[in-house]
């Protein structure tokens, strides 16, 4: 059993090494590397990739990064291909295989049949020199001198290499198509990050349009604010925007008033309150909020009252 000292000491070394073998691949990436974006970018079809064991598993998020940055891609299993799953690519894919040996008996079936297909292989791999690499058309080299495995057995340096050097080609291609912030958000329409960029205020107001007239009485203001669930109301005076009155504005008054009787709604109202358009992004809201540290906004829509927008409302769609 391991002292506390020596388990963060093996965790330490485990980081350092990890992390020098991955500062070493950056004397690999050459024009190798820059033929086998150029060739992703051309091809009309897409990325498939293919790898058994842990490098299948590498390989299942690395087309995960190419799909949510423009690069079409789907992964085929090396040890099923040969059962059917061949069929998964189509005349003009492009085929990654990922292996840190360049030696899996998987492998070497496969890539035959890859060859005989016409299909432009990549080997990412940790043995240039291998059955793999040397039949490739080109070498996205991930090789490692020492894994963070004491025995230096368990892929562990090799398969965060192989990590690495996918989000290298994905960051590639993705600079090669522009890929902006507004294309992001359409393959990420349901996180947090797209909905950054893409979420106006319309989006997430409720139906709820609490308000009451100038002369309302301080019980008939309270009823509003109650019943709207959004903490504050609307002051309307024939269709026109007088002001707001919050829960906070509330409280205020009891702590400074004995006598309640005869207060209306302009005794409460703030006549200046901060508004947004519905058709701004729901992140300018967030902006407002948090520089004037408040929990309403006065939603509008071409300078009418279109509805209050509460903090919760952008807690709850992850924009905070």
């Amino acid at each position: 059993m391991l002292t506390t000292e020596q388990i963060i000491d093996n965790a330490r070394q485990t980081i350092r090494t990890e992390g020098a073998e991955i500062l070493g691949l950056e004397q690999y990436i050459d024009s190798g590397f820059a033929d086998a974006v150029n060739c992703i970018i051309k091809s009309k079809g897409r990325v498939v990739v293919t790898g058994i064991g842990k490098s299948a598993i590498i390989g299942q998020k690395i087309v995960a990064t190419l799909n949510s940055t423009g690069t079409p891609a789907v992964f085929m299993h090396a040890a099923d291909a040969v059962h059917g799953d061949l069929g998964t690519i189509q005349q003009n894919d492009i085929v990654i295989a990922i292996s840190k040996s360049g030696e899996t008996a998987e492998i070497k079936v496969l890539t035959p049949l890859l060859k005989r297909a016409g299909n432009k292989l990549i080997a990412l791999v940790g043995n240039i020199h291998s059955y793999l690499a040397t039949h490739a058309d080109m070498i996205l080299n991930c090789t490692v001198n020492n894994e963070a495995c004491p025995n230096n057995l368990a892929p562990t340096s090799s398969t965060t290499a192989q990590l690495v050097i996918g989000d290298a080609l994905a960051v590639a291609l993705l600079s090669c198509r522009n890929f902006g912030p507004e294309d992001f958000a359409k393959f990420h329409p349901g996180g947090a990050l797209g909905k950054k960029l893409y979420l106006k205020v319309a989006d997430i107001i409720s139906n709820e349009k609490p308000e009451v007239n100038p002369n309302s009485t301080l019980k008939e203001v309270i009823y509003s604010i109650s019943s709207g669930r959004l903490g504050a109301t609307v002051i309307i005076d024939n269709g026109k925007t007088c002001g707001i009155i919050t829960d906070g504005d509330l409280r205020r008054l009891i702590e400074k008033t004995d006598n309640l009787s005869g207060i209306i709604a302009t005794d409460l109202m703030n006549a200046n309150p901060k508004q947004i358009s519905k058709d701004a992004m729901a992140t300018e809201a967030l902006e407002i909020v948090r520089e004037y540290k408040i929990s309403q906004l006065l939603v509008t829509d071409g300078g009418k009252y279109a509805g209050l927008l509460h903090i919760h409302d952008l807690n709850r769609e992850g924009i905070i």
